[in-house]
């Protein structure tokens, strides 16, 4: 009787956050209109832009981190559509076709019927723990993007021992597996939590130990530092001076992932779905949506560290100097001169275009329709008008080129990360801890001392000459 004459106790999780949001919302947009009525408007924008002026640090920090939050979004619903499309692929299936454009729009609807999911939490449950554990999860994982840099400048936080805090934050998502398998009093997820925490004892050693041939080499932790010593051709990347290293990260780091074939914590033929057993609604969407995410972040991460980072594999200056290209090109253009001429290219040219690219596919693909023919020329012109816009930028910015160097690596690697998965068997948990220590750790070790001879040798030889 008290759930159903409160109101209060019939909202979900997502209910109880976003309705007090709104209504403060509500209640700042309310008092600045007040504000604004009563004359100190000009006086108040003053003072905000003087304060922001004198906070610029924390300003760009909390601007930074916003946009980290956001992009989390986009990069789970594209390595959502990768499984599905690519495991389809393998297994000689079309996978989504229907959703969207070629199902593009497929994980998207996954992710709202999660939501949309009814919030259930079990009897006996420790209700705080089991509510707690897919955020710690989350934000674990969110919170390694703040070191990552994505461009040249184009970073949340660039901190000296920024790949220290990158294992050390990275490392805290095992205890959000624990909480949840402890918290949800059930002996498949609570196995799921052992394994969680059995795994990242074994793989943490050789994953980080595997990047010290890294620092040896650089001579520093900090992750743009590592990333401008890789700049030149391919053949300077970090994975070709550091090959064993290479292989070992990126097996441990699929193992901290818990991706195939190392899946251990969640695997379905043996202990249902481990650690998010009893998770249901919105809060079962943020168990898969940080292991998603995290996909992406172990691909940035070997990204910055073997690949270049933002590096193109080839310096192309040199040759488009030989054939008398200077760089950066710089387009000049004078709206204002054009006058009424620039408003009749903007309202008639696309509008043209659309329609004879329209007509085109028609002509091509006869069994389509007119109107589906116009909405694919539409999107075809948009995607031709972005690529030329990027294209542009990434000759004039150095940041917007190498952002695209970066997201080609990344998602490439969570492109592969997901083929693991539609090849490989799942391992026995046995063999998972003991090719840890009897394997990865002893040559981890071995990588260092090599590398760490090789540095002596040629510094001595360096003196001697």
């Amino acid at each position: 009787m008290t759930s159903l004459s409160n109101p209060w106790n019939r909202l979900t999780l997502a209910g109880k956050v976003i309705v007090p949001l709104v209504i403060a919302l509500i209640g700042v947009t309310i008092a600045l209109a007040a504000v604004w009525l009563s004359g100190f408007g000009p006086w108040l924008i003053q003072w905000l832009l003087d304060t922001l002026g004198a906070n610029i640090g924390i300003v760009r920090f909390l601007i930074a981190t916003t946009v980290i939050l956001l992009i989390t979004v986009p990069i789970a619903f594209l390595n959502i559509f990768f499984e599905m499309k690519i495991i389809a692929f393998v297994n000689l299936r079309v996978g989504p076709n229907r959703t969207g454009p070629w199902g593009t729009l497929a994980s998207v609807v996954h992710g709202l019927k999660v939501l949309a999911k009814e919030d259930f939490t079990p009897t006996g449950a420790d209700v705080p723990v089991f509510t707690l554990a897919p955020a710690v999860i989350f934000l674990a994982a969110v919170m390694t993007l703040l070191v990552v840099p994505f461009a040249p400048g184009l970073f949340a936080f660039d901190m000296e021992i920024g790949l220290i805090y990158f294992f050390a934050v990275g490392g805290l998502s095992v205890i959000g597996l624990m909480m949840a398998g402890w918290a949800s009093f059930n002996k498949y997820s609570l196995l799921g939590g052992l394994r969680a925490a059995a795994g990242m004892i074994s793989y943490e050693l050789p994953l980080i130990l595997s990047v010290v041939g890294i620092v040896l080499l650089t001579g520093s932790l900090n992750l743009t530092t590592i990333v401008e010593d890789q700049s030149g051709s391919f053949l300077d990347w970090n994975i070709f001076r550091q090959p064993l290293g290479a292989m070992i990260f990126f097996i441990a780091a699929t193992a901290e992932g818990s991706r195939t074939p190392f899946d251990l914590t969640e695997a379905d033929s043996e202990i249902v779905a481990g650690f998010a057993t009893e998770y249901s609604g919105m809060r079962f969407g943020f168990l898969f949506f940080a292991e998603y995410v995290n996909v992406f972040i172990l691909s940035a991460m070997t990204t910055v560290l073997f690949l270049g980072g933002w590096n193109a594999p080839l310096d192309i200056d040199p040759l488009l100097n030989f054939f008398g290209i200077a760089t950066p090109v710089t387009v000049v253009l004078d709206p204002g001169s054009l006058g009424f001429g620039l408003l009749g290219v903007i309202a008639i040219v696309p509008p043209v275009i659309t329609l004879i690219l329209a007509v085109a596919i028609r002509m091509l693909i006869p069994t389509w329709g007119f109107l589906r023919s116009l909405v694919v020329a539409f999107v075809l012109l948009n995607m031709l008008v972005v690529g030329l816009l990027l294209g542009w930028l990434a000759i004039n910015l150095d940041w917007v080129l190498g952002l695209l160097w970066f997201l080609i690596k990344a998602i490439g690697l969570s492109a592969f990360f997901v083929l693991l998965r539609a090849t490989l068997p799942r391992v026995r948990v046995d063999e998972l801890m003991g090719f840890a220590w009897k394997w990865l750790t002893p040559a981890a070790l071995i990588n260092i001392f090599v590398t760490a001879a090789a540095l002596i040798v040629v510094k001595s030889m360096e003196g001697g000459l």
